[in-house]
């Protein structure tokens, strides 16, 4: 098992890791739009808010060796449903060959009352 922990993404804001890798996979925790450089939250539309978390997903998965490409499942979490239309816009430019499988639930909130939450898993290459 290995920690992944990148300046390039935000700290996390609990007991928790960035990421593990674990038998040639990464669990990626989920990231909220932070600026990684103040711990900022980025932006207050959905469109915003999605960039910065999906930003962030790529630091974590460079610093695993892995790329979106080898994505398998993410989990979505959304603060307002009626977001996942414009969510899914900028979600899906993420992502050059197959989309992933994915959840995508509404919540009655998210830490520091952001819009948006994303965790993903992902083959590490070898």
């Amino acid at each position: 098992m290995k920690i992944i922990a990148t300046l390039d993404a935000p700290a996390a804001i609990g007991p928790y890791v960035q990421g593990k890798i674990v038998n040639g996979l990464l669990y990626a925790s989920g990231q909220i739009p932070l600026n990684p450089l103040n711990g900022e939250i980025v932006g207050d539309s959905i469109e915003t808010q999605t960039e910065q978390v999906m930003k962030n997903i790529s630091a974590i998965l460079k610093e695993a060796h892995s790329d979106f490409d080898l994505v398998i499942k993410t989990t979505c979490f959304l603060k307002n449903i009626e977001d996942f239309s414009r969510f899914n816009a900028i979600y899906s430019k993420f992502f050059d060959k197959e989309f992933p499988a994915r959840s995508a639930v509404g919540v009655a909130g998210l830490p520091k009352n952001v819009l948006i939450e994303i965790e993903v898993i992902a083959e590490v290459k070898s």
